[in-house]
Order: structure tokens, then sequence, then C-alpha cells
């Protein structure tokens, strides 16, 4: 049995399932999404490659997925000393139980040194990342980069890791530290990993975070090959969004009220550890007592609370005996729409409250071109000359003017980017002008609201809660993972015609978001909210 990389990220009771010969097949069919990414991820890599053998000329090399052996063609290039080998296939590792691939090999004194690919990005503004050009994809012609710091990516370097213990096995990594690079989705520099240093939590590094978490899969992984009893049981995770075995997993944990159904999964953890394995024991506890483990993800008396909600099945319980959300005499709701990592194509906006001399109602500010286009500098400096307005009559007329968006991170994300990438374009403000208003009294986050004002059940999303206000979407599949594929259609990406039914699916989406914080705050403001049930009560 060997494993692969990705077996370090992946739930622990996944693992056993894949190896369990009596679990047969994922009951859930293949994500269409998650294949979309894929494709997405192997046309990045494609481009790449294509730049890097035009850049390193007589020292690339390529091995084919041709139905050769690829694992024998990667042994005569690095028996040759080829300094760059692309699509490598490592020699399997019998005696760590390990296999893989990797993008990029690169020749260095000594060995070879892992590069991979990967289709997001790796670093933010900033300074302290180790970077090389692409031209000189090695440490030899990497520097401290003072406009670029590295963004956490645990994924990449636990992978780095797996591909270092396989060139080791195999007598092909160079002496010294453990190091390895990535080229993100910008694609314009190598980011070099130490993966000895101890920048993990605990001082661990990536090499010593990678080994543990190994041994303990592979551990699972032969136990359910041998069919004793399983060492990782279900738990809920953020992965079961996707996973195709959840609708395995999902009627055991409802059908044992696991505490994971109520708490992130370290939490829960912790709490079976001492015995609270069920919603149930964790609201038969004293809120106003001391815990029985330290809980990460929320107060204690929340979580008692909130499993109460749980078996009461209500979606909301008020915190407080009054609900109070911020309001304005003017008022804007904002809602941006992005493709991944690649740039924002609509900014969509609702103008209501007082008369300003503008139309109340929905505005969009698109590009209809495919991601990344210097176009999205238009439709960007288009929208912020529409707040401005907005701002500046509201200020004139004497008159509060409030904007408001759910869940400022990714607006606010693109609000700085927008204005750091296309400074200088006509129409696109300051970045001092941008963070200014992310940071005044204008910009509300009703995100924050309903996290401080309630207790949220089955979960914080604006798909999750709006309902309970009376809203809904117009459209049955509206989710943010839909308006991904949703998005390529309309623009005709990779060539594709562009398809005008999927461009208004997307307004019409981005219409009803913008309408859904408009309805939760109205709502929030009314009588209405008082028949949510109170915590006090719980």
């Amino acid at each position: 049995m060997l494993l692969d990389a990705g077996v370090v990220t992946r739930c622990r009771h996944r693992v056993h399932l894949e190896h369990d010969p009596a679990a047969g097949y994922p009951p859930a069919p293949p994500d269409p999404t998650g294949e979309q990414r894929r494709a997405d991820a192997a046309a990045h890599r494609r481009a790449v490659a294509d730049r890097l053998a035009v850049m390193l000329g007589t020292g690339w090399a390529e091995v084919l997925s041709d139905g050769t052996d690829r694992a024998a063609a990667t042994a005569t290039l690095v028996a040759t000393g080829t300094p760059y080998i692309w699509g490598a296939a490592l020699p399997p590792d019998q005696r760590g139980a390990r296999r893989g691939h990797v993008e990029l090999l690169v020749r260095v004194s000594g060995g070879y040194l892992p590069v991979i690919v990967v289709r997001h990005k790796v670093t933010d503004p900033g300074g302290g990342a180790v970077t090389s050009p692409l031209s000189t994809p090695t440490p030899a012609g990497a520097r401290p980069d003072p406009t670029r710091r590295v963004r956490p990516q645990p994924r990449d370097q636990l992978r780095l890791a797996h591909l270092v213990r396989l060139l080791r096995a195999a007598g092909l990594a160079p002496p010294g530290r453990a190091r390895g690079g990535v080229i993100g989705l910008d694609a314009d520099v190598v980011l070099w990993h130490d993966l000895d240093a101890a920048t993990w939590p605990g001082g661990r590094s990536a090499l010593t975070e990678y080994d543990a978490r190994f041994a303990d899969r592979l551990a699972i992984a032969r136990t359910a090959l041998a069919g004793r009893p399983p060492l990782a049981g279900p738990s809920r995770v953020t992965e079961c969004r996707s996973c195709p075995w959840w609708p395995l997993c999902e009627p055991r944990l409802r059908s044992e009220h696991d505490v994971s159904l109520v708490l992130r999964g370290e939490d829960a953890v912790a709490l079976r550890g001492v015995g609270v394995p069920t919603v149930d024991a964790l609201a038969a506890l004293d809120p106003d007592g001391a815990p029985p483990t330290p809980l990460a993800g929320m107060p204690f008396e929340d979580a008692v609370l909130l499993s109460r909600a749980w078996l009461a099945d209500f979606t909301l319980v008020r915190r407080l005996p009054l609900v109070e959300v911020p309001r304005a005499e003017v008022e804007l709701d904002v809602d941006m729409e992005s493709f991944g990592d690649a740039g924002a194509y609509l900014w969509g906006s609702w103008l209501s409250g007082a008369d300003i001399g503008l139309a109340h109602g929905y505005r969009a500010f698109a590009t209809w071109r495919p991601l990344p286009t210097p176009d999205e500098a238009r439709s960007f400096a288009a929208f912020w000359s529409f707040l401005t307005t907005v701002r500046a009559r509201s200020a004139a007329r004497g008159l509060t003017f409030g904007a408001f968006c759910y869940n400022e991170l990714a607006e606010n994300r693109w609000l700085l980017s927008s204005a750091q990438r296309f400074a200088g374009v006509p129409g696109v403000p300051a970045v001092a002008a941008v963070e200014e208003f992310i940071v005044s009294s204008a910009w509300v986050d009703l995100f924050g609201s309903v996290r401080e004002q309630f207790l949220c059940a089955h979960g914080k999303g604006l798909k999750t809660i709006a309902p309970a206000a009376g809203f809904s979407w117009r459209d049955p599949e509206a989710n943010g993972e839909n308006s991904m594929r949703w998005y390529r259609h309309a623009v005709g990406i990779d060539g594709g015609v562009p398809d005008p039914t999927q461009r208004n699916r997307l307004l019409t989406y981005n219409e009803d978001d913008v309408r859904a914080t408009l309805t939760l705050r109205r709502w929030m403001s009314s009588p209405q909210v008082m028949t949510i049930p109170y915590a006090g009560d719980l």
C-alpha cells in the first residue's frame, strides 16, 4: 500500500473508508465543481510548463503522459543530470509506503529539489518571502523579496515535505535543509520554503508536522485494509461539504447526535476526549460552569446554548433580549462576485432610503471579459464612483449614510487588491482612500451583527440566515460554487462562446444577494425579530 501527499490533509475517517474493502465506492457522484477546479488546475500547469520550456531552453525536458513508463523516463533524465525535469514520477518508497509525482524537479548540487505548481496565490503584498524569477527557478537565484510575504498555504508545504521524503528515500535529494518551491496563480516567481524552519504552531517545522500526520494516516489505512476496527470515526469538518463519503457519514452523525454537528472539528475531538461525545451531553452541562476542556471555536456558554438550540431545531437564537443593527437614512447594500483568485468581475449594489436624486434599486458594475482582464479596472472604477457619489450626496444633504455587506473579508480583499493592482487607472481610487472607507463607520458588516447577537445552530452564512427573515433566492441553485460554473459559461472561458443567459443568471443571483442583506437588516430592526427564541430561555 502506497499513499500520496493528499492523505495528510484528508479527513482521518475518509482515509479509513478509502482503504476499507468493505466500504465499497463513495455513495456520492463526482462533484462537477471539484472536477472543474481540477481541470482549471491542469490548464494552469500546462500554461506554466509551456512558458518554462521557452525560458529554460535546452536545459528543459518533459516526461510525457502518453502511456509510457513515466518513472523509468524520469530515472533516465535524472541519470543524465537533466537540469529541469517536468512531470516527473518519483520512485515509490516501498519502505515508507509513499508514492508521488511533481510538476518540476530542479537540479542543484547533490541532487534535485521539488517545485510544485498550484492555482492559488502563494504570496501577499509585504516583504520577506524568498523568491527567484521563473527564468532562474533554483535557490541559487533566490533572494528575500521586499514586495512579497508568504501567504499561509499549509497544504503546499505538506506536499513539498512528502516529495522531499520520496527524493531522500530514492537517494536523489541534496544534503542539508529540506527545501521546495511553489509557483502560484500569478506564475511570476518561484516561492521557496525552508521545510525545516520552525514556522508551524508550537515551534514545529513543516517536515515534522508532515511526518506526524503521515504516520497517523498510514496507521489508519493499514488498519482499514486489514479489516480491523477503525482508528478514526466520522466527524464533521470543512471537508465534509465536498466529500463523496458525506452521504454515508451524515446519517450516522445525526443518528448519534455527534457533538461535531454543532462545534468545529478540533473542539469536537477535545470534547469527545473528556466524555462529551454528543450534542445531548453538551446540552446537559451548566453553561455557567467551568468547561470540561478548553474550546478554541467559541465560549463554553455559547457552545452549551448552541447545542440546546440544535436539539430544539432552532436556526437562530437571540443572544440578547433586544436586537440592534446599524441603520442610516441613505443605505447602499453591496455584494461582490469574484472568480477564484483571478479577480472581481461584478460589484452589485442596491440603493434605498432617503431621496438623493438617484434612482433606488439595483445597479451592477461588471466586466464580461474573461478574468484576468484590464477591463476589471473599468468596472471597479465605475462602482467606486457610484459609491462615492452616493456618499457625497448624502453628506451634502445632511443625511447619514451606510454601506452594508455580509462578511466583509471578501469585499475588503478585492477593494484593496483592485486599488493596488490598477493604481493610476482613471477612476481607480488610491489605496489610502479605500482604507479610509473600510475602517469608517459608513462600512457595516452585517455578518458581525449576526455573529454578535445570534447563536446560529445551522451556520452563519447568508443563505442560512436570510430565510429566517423571510427572504428567498429566485434561483433554486443559488450558491457561490454554482456561480463559478455560471461565470465560466457567461464569459466563454477557454475560448467558448459566451452565454448571455448565464450573465443574466449571475446578475439575478447578485441582485438577490444585496436584496437579502437589505431584507435581513430591516427584519432585525422590526418587531418580528422578537419571535426568535431568546438564549436566556434555553
